[in-house]
C-alpha cells in the first residue's frame, strides 16, 4: 500500500513536469536523479553486481519499462488522473493472457468471465471521455495509456520473477539506469537543461519513484502476484484524491462506474482455485 501511494504521488508530480517541460525532459531528468538516488544507497549497502540471468532481466524490464513510461505520461498531459489510473487496471487482466502465452497457464470459464467485466469497465469509461466536452486530445491520451498498461502486464510478470533473484536496492539501480541510458540516446536532440526550479520537484519524484519501486519489489519478492494485485486498486483513491487536489480534476459517476467492474473483473481473477494457484507458482519457477 505504501508503494502505491509514493507511486501515485509520483505520478502525480511527474503530471505537472510533464505539461511543463514535456515528457521527454521530465522522465529523462527524474530517471537521472533516481539513478543516481538507487547509486548510492548500492554503496551503501555494498551490494554484488548481478549475474548474468539477473541482468538479462534487468535490462529488459529497463527497455519496456522506458516505453511504458513514456506512453503513460504522455497519456496522462490529456486526459485526467484517477481516469488514467482507471485505465492502467485493465494491466492484471491482460497479464492473465500474457501468463497463458508465456508461461503456458490455463485460461479457465472465470477468467474470460473477469476479461469481459474488466473491458466492459475500460468501455464505459473511454465512451464517458471521449462523448463528454473535452479535448480533442483525449483519444490519443486514452490510446497510449491503453497501450501502457498492456507493456505494464508484461511489467507485471517480469516484477515477479527480477523479485524473486534480486533484492530491491538492485531492482531500482538497474531498472533507472536503464531506462536513463534508453532516454539519454536521444538527448541530443531533445534534452533541454532544467529550470532551477524545477529541479527540487524532480528530485521529489525521483524520490518517490525510487520508494515506490523498493517497496513492490520488496512485497512482489514475499507474496504472490494474485495476492498484491488487489492493493494495486488502491492506487485510485491517491489519484482522485491529488489530481482534485493539485489540478483540480472533477471524479466522474463514470470514472467509477468503470473502475468498479474493472476492479471486480481482477479479484475475479485472483481467485484461483488451489490447484491453479500451484500450477500458476510452478510455472513461475
Amino acid at each position: 500500500m505504501l508503494g502505491m501511494a509514493t507511486f501515485a504521488g509520483m505520478d502525480a508530480l511527474m503530471k505537472g513536469l510533464s505539461i511543463e517541460m514535456g515528457v521527454y525532459n521530465a522522465l529523462l531528468w527524474r530517471t537521472g536523479i533516481a539513478a543516481c538516488l538507487a547509486l548510492l544507497l548500492f554503496s551503501l549497502k555494498r551490494c554484488s553486481l548481478p549475474g548474468r540471468a539477473a541482468l538479462r532481466i534487468h535490462l529488459w524490464r529497463g527497455l519496456i519499462t522506458s516505453v511504458m513510461a513514456y506512453l503513460f505520461f504522455w497519456g496522462l498531459v490529456f486526459i485526467p488522473l484517477a481516469e488514467a489510473i482507471a485505465l492502467s487496471f485493465i494491466a492484471p487482466l491482460i497479464a492473465l493472457y500474457l501468463a497463458a502465452l508465456l508461461l503456458g497457464e490455463t485460461i479457465n470459464r472465470q477468467t474470460i468471465i473477469a476479461s469481459l467485466l474488466g473491458l466492459a469497465g475500460a468501455i464505459v469509461i473511454i465512451q464517458g471521455k471521449l462523448s463528454g466536452d473535452y479535448s480533442p486530445e483525449a483519444a490519443k491520451g486514452v490510446a497510449a495509456i491503453l497501450l501502457s498498461a498492456t507493456l505494464y502486464a508484461y511489467n507485471l510478470i517480469l516484477q515477479r520473477q527480477q523479485a524473486l533473484i534480486a533484492n530491491p536496492v538492485e531492482i531500482s539501480l538497474f531498472q533507472n539506469g536503464t531506462v536513463t541510458c534508453i532516454y539519454l540516446l536521444f538527448a541530443p536532440f531533445l534534452a533541454v537543461v532544467p529550470q532551477l526550479h524545477q529541479w527540487p520537484v524532480l528530485t521529489l519524484t525521483a524520490a518517490l519513484g525510487v520508494a515506490s519501486l523498493m517497496c513492490l519489489s520488496w512485497a512482489y519478492a514475499r507474496a504472490e502476484a494474485k495476492a498484491l494485485i488487489p492493493v494495486e486498486y488502491t492506487a485510485f483513491i491517491w489519484a482522485s484524491l491529488l489530481g482534485w487536489f493539485m489540478y483540480g480534476e472533477r471524479l466522474t459517476l463514470v470514472t467509477i462506474s468503470g473502475t468498479t467492474l474493472i476492479v471486480a473483473g481482477c479479484l475475479i481473477a485472483a481467485r484461483l482455485r488451489p490447484n491453479d494457484a500451484e500450477h500458476v507458482e510452478s510455472t513461475a519457477v
